[in-house]
């Protein structure tokens, strides 16, 4: 199922930036040369919310928390998943101060009025599509025709399978639309499903461990418009306006964590199953190597966004039905915390 470098100088210091920021209490003790040693400063606890369960999406979020990249820039993030209303409106409200969302979700949470804004793009291009054991031979949209979808109930789904499938002029009515529950991939497509919506760099990827072939109909190969960000970092306008240098930090901290990830993918891994030890280690270690490479993919640096992205997708779900009102794209994304 459907279901990413710079030191800030001085923010880890400096108490006006992050609040608090008050010393630990230790009285200066004098050190060997007789000089005084400062109290340590206190560091900004601040929470992070999962969009889904621990994955190789966030090994760069994990390798952050681990390697002390957020904490040398004054934060301490503790990482948590998702409750079953999403990271949306933990973020909304001030309940988290970062979360990991998609941009699909994430646009029609500021078509409610949330004041959700995004702050680095994980993965550079949609690595998401229809998947489908080979030997039910749906090798493109057109192929979807009598066959059935395995979902989860969002309107999104037949929009995006019909907006494909138009491509080829075939027919979204004879596509039969079924609520996958929680079942997995590997189960679901043995029983009485066709087809799911993946992203290859997990479910994909078990696949091939599994050495169960299957056929991927990625939605970048047939629209543009669907070569949107997910996932993607968030934050809230709040913060963004009253506590600029802590997200920074973030940002910055995240962005260190990633560019470990892309450059040393086999030691990510191993950061990952340390710190989330229930997961296949199998999965993540080739999960992983697989990824590692499309965090940054053909951007100049890790997080880049483009408002043409955002204004594409959001135009395609306008033309779609899933937006009714039009949207300040400007106000959706920034990439002034992303390092230079």
């Amino acid at each position: 199922m459907l279901a990413g470098m710079l030191l800030l100088a001085g923010c880890g210091n400096n108490e006006n930036t992050y609040g608090s920021g008050s010393p630990s209490g230790a009285s200066p003790s004098a050190s060997p040369a007789g000089s005084v040693e400062e109290p340590a400063q206190a560091l900004q606890e601040v929470t992070l919310v999962l969009d889904w369960t621990p994955n190789t999406n966030h090994t760069g979020l994990y390798a952050a928390r681990d390697q002390g990249l957020w904490e040398k820039r004054g934060l301490k993030v503790e990482i948590i998943q998702p409750p079953e209303t999403g990271s949306d409106a933990m973020v909304a409200s001030d309940a988290a101060e970062f979360g990991v969302s998609a941009q699909e979700g994430m646009m029609l949470a500021r078509e409610q009025g949330l004041p959700i804004v995004s702050i680095a793009a994980i993965i550079q291009h949609n690595t998401s599509g229809f998947a489908s054991p080979a030997a039910k031979n749906i090798k493109e949209p057109k192929d979807f025709e009598g066959k059935t979808y395995g979902g989860w109930g969002s309107p999104a789904e037949q929009a995006v399978i019909q907006s494909l499938m138009n491509v080829q002029s075939a027919d979204v009515n004879k596509v039969t639309f079924v609520n996958a529950g929680s079942a997995d991939f590997f189960t679901a497509v043995k029983k009485d499903i066709d087809f799911e919506w993946i992203f290859y760099g997990w479910t994909g990827i078990e696949a091939e461990l599994r050495k169960e072939p299957i056929n991927m109909v990625y939605l970048s190969d047939y629209s543009k418009q669907l070569d949107y960000y997910t996932p993607l970092l968030t934050t809230n306008e709040k913060l963004i306006k009253d506590k600029p240098e802590l997200v920074r930090a973030f940002v910055e901290g995240a962005a260190e964590g990633y560019q470990y990830a892309i450059d040393n993918p086999d030691a990510a891994a191993e950061l990952l199953l340390k710190a989330v030890p229930e997961l296949n280690a199998d999965l993540v270690r080739a999960s992983q190597k697989w990824l590692s490479p499309k965090y940054k993919d053909d951007a100049s640096r890790w997080g880049e966004q483009k408002k043409e992205v955002w204004s594409g997708y959001g135009e395609w779900m306008t033309k779609n039905g899933l937006l009714k009102k039009e949207l300040n794209y400007d106000a959706m994304f920034t990439t002034e915390f992303l390092p230079k």
